[in-house]
């Protein structure tokens, strides 16, 4: 049975380790804020930490490496370089959202990695915990770590933030967000099948400005520059050019 040890029990990390034990593996006690950590690496095939991408290269270096075992973090935008002096290191970032463990532990189920790993076995450990939850793996290099995350944070986090500004603005209407949901589903879906450029409908696809324009006298002004913003990507997506008199 393969054994695994977290350093940060956070909602990544708890999602992983319960995902994990599910399909078998042995997970031990894990370690937390004011442990001793020289150690961890000892007595197990992999530990993982899964702290804030900006303490993963301080926990790293506290950590006495173990040629035997693998070390691997959560953060997507970082490379296994943050994880020296270990030999056998790895990156493994789950391209889901985990709002709660047990919620994370059944979206792991199937998801997709952003992958790297340094070291033979360090490989064989991120494509065997891939493979035992289901998963996909997509290979992201130390050079392109940023850029990945940057769009896995546009992909998740934006979409909310833009969803809050639709409750906002519905509510100026008295028309609840739930009224929108099936809309936002609808859209997601057509990107999945037609990819987002066919899949952009609306007044920019069709280059109604004058529509674009009644929406923005309609807009209070501090949701002018976000709905400004997404015109302007609409139209690229488009490939119109926004006029320059609203």
């Amino acid at each position: 049975m393969t054994s695994l040890r977290l350093i940060g029990p956070g909602r990544a990390g708890q999602s992983l380790a319960l995902a994990l034990s599910r399909v078998g593996w042995k997970v031990l006690p894990a370690l937390g804020r004011g442990d001793e950590l020289t150690k961890a690496a000892a007595g197990v095939d992999v530990l993982v930490i899964s702290t804030p991408d900006a303490a993963v290269s301080t926990v790293a270096a506290a950590v006495e490496p173990v040629p035997t075992t693998a070390v691997l973090h959560l953060a997507g935008s970082l490379g296994v370089d943050a994880l020296a002096p270990h030999v056998q290191r790895g990156a493994l970032h789950p391209l889901v959202s985990i709002p709660t463990p047990e919620l994370g532990a059944i979206r792991l189920q199937g998801a997709w990695f952003g992958v790297a790993a340094a070291g033979s076995r360090a490989r064989k450990v991120v494509d065997r915990i891939v493979a035992d939850l289901g998963g996909r793996a997509v290979a992201v290099d130390d050079e392109s770590r940023v850029l990945y995350h940057a769009a896995a944070a546009i992909a998740s986090n934006h979409l909310v933030a833009l969803l809050g500004q639709v409750e906002r603005v519905a509510s100026g209407a008295r028309v609840p967000l739930e009224a929108y949901l099936d809309l936002a589903r609808g859209s997601l879906e057509n990107v999945a099948t037609l990819g987002p450029g066919a899949a952009l409908t609306g007044p920019v696809a069709r280059g109604d400005w004058t529509t674009v324009a009644r929406h923005r006298s309609a807009l209070a002004a501090d949701e002018l520059r976000t709905y400004d913003a997404l015109v302007a990507g609409a139209a690229r997506l488009a490939g119109r050019e926004v006029p320059t008199c609203k």
